[in-house]
């Protein structure tokens, strides 16, 4: 995406994206795509590269096949004529100053095998993280590695088990004032995310150094930021303080919470008054109440909101300020 939109502040008139498959398995970012398409460069969809037309030692254009994936898998090769090509092949690890045979092992992608807890290599004391060991990320994951490798290396210095590992620190505050009155802000906003004002194509293509982007002034960034989800508070819910009165269902404004029978999580997620689809974000359940039923929140589309804590009439559900220090090295 930074080529094609380069391409274009430097004098490309006509500039296109071609990708072998669809536009929703590239690995740019989603935003990323949107910049692209709102300056004018199409992507077009399914088609693999078969060759460079060449005439009179000049590039006028390649041929592609259509993918048997794509919309038309039948139709013959596709001409698309250019007169300069950018192959945007991605970046692999290469590691030709590590010698063959110093009992280095590497995985089928060529790169060093690594434990994926303790980030130890077959060498013990050679230890690899972020895109060296498990391929393309982002930065957040490679510092994350690099806590994690920490932590194994100070064992490992020490003699310990690298698998007696230290606990992050996890602690929880409540935040209630009165009956109705937090230590933060839980208004339930109905604003629309606001958009971030670009500059006007006209200009930006125009300069290449120009900064598309312009930001929030101070009356559109606190409309955008009492939209916050308030992800440092929890609900929690003490099962010996409810009686089942469902107050907190009737009150939630996102239909995440619910009393149910228990069963298989592959159900409950199906069962809820609004499907939790989202496999990736566990369900927060209690245990059985006195009904026989369980309480199942789904974390995915709860607002934080602390409507439910409000309503209880028991105070079986209240709003808590949740702080998660990461472990480190040298820590028990």
């Amino acid at each position: 995406m930074d080529c094609c939109r380069t391409a274009r502040r430097l004098g490309g008139e006509k500039v296109k994206v071609v990708v072998r498959g669809s536009r929703k398995k590239m690995k740019a970012s989603a935003w990323e795509i949107e910049d692209a398409l709102r300056e004018g460069v199409p992507i077009l969809e399914y088609l693999s590269p078969l060759a460079f037309v060449v005439e009179k030692g000049r590039l006028t254009g390649m041929t592609f096949q259509p993918s048997p994936e794509g919309p038309d898998p039948d139709q013959k090769p596709v001409f698309i004529p250019c007169d300069e090509v950018l192959i945007a092949v991605g970046q692999q690890n290469a590691f030709p100053w590590i010698e063959k045979d110093i009992g280095l092992v590497f995985n089928d992608s060529n790169r060093p095998k690594v434990d994926e807890i303790t980030f130890q290599s077959s060498i013990q004391k050679i230890f690899f993280g972020g895109d060296a060991a498990f391929g393309p990320k982002n930065v957040i994951t490679a510092v994350a590695h690099g806590h994690e490798a920490a932590i194994s290396i100070d064992l490992f210095c020490r003699g310990k088990d690298l698998l007696d590992r230290p606990r992050p620190a996890v602690t929880l505050a409540g935040q209630k004032m009165g009956l109705h009155d937090w230590m933060y802000h839980n208004e339930v906003s109905e604003q629309q995310r606001q958009a971030v004002p670009m500059v006007s194509k006209v200009k930006s293509i125009k300069d290449r150094l120009l900064e598309v982007e312009l930001g929030f002034d101070r009356k559109i960034g606190r409309t955008e930021a009492l939209r916050c989800l308030n992800c440092d508070m929890q609900t929690v819910f003490s099962l010996p303080l409810c009686i089942e009165c469902d107050a907190c269902v009737d009150v939630c404004p996102t239909t995440c919470i619910n009393f149910t029978p228990n069963d298989t999580e592959e159900n409950l997620r199906a069962g809820l008054s609004i499907p939790a689809n989202n496999q990736s974000q566990d369900l927060y359940v209690s245990g059985l109440l006195p009904t026989g039923r369980v309480m199942v929140k789904d974390e995915n589309v709860c607002l934080h909101c602390g409507l439910c804590a409000e309503r209880c009439p028991t105070s079986a559900w209240d709003m808590q300020k949740y702080m998660y220090e990461t472990a480190k090295a040298g820590g028990k």
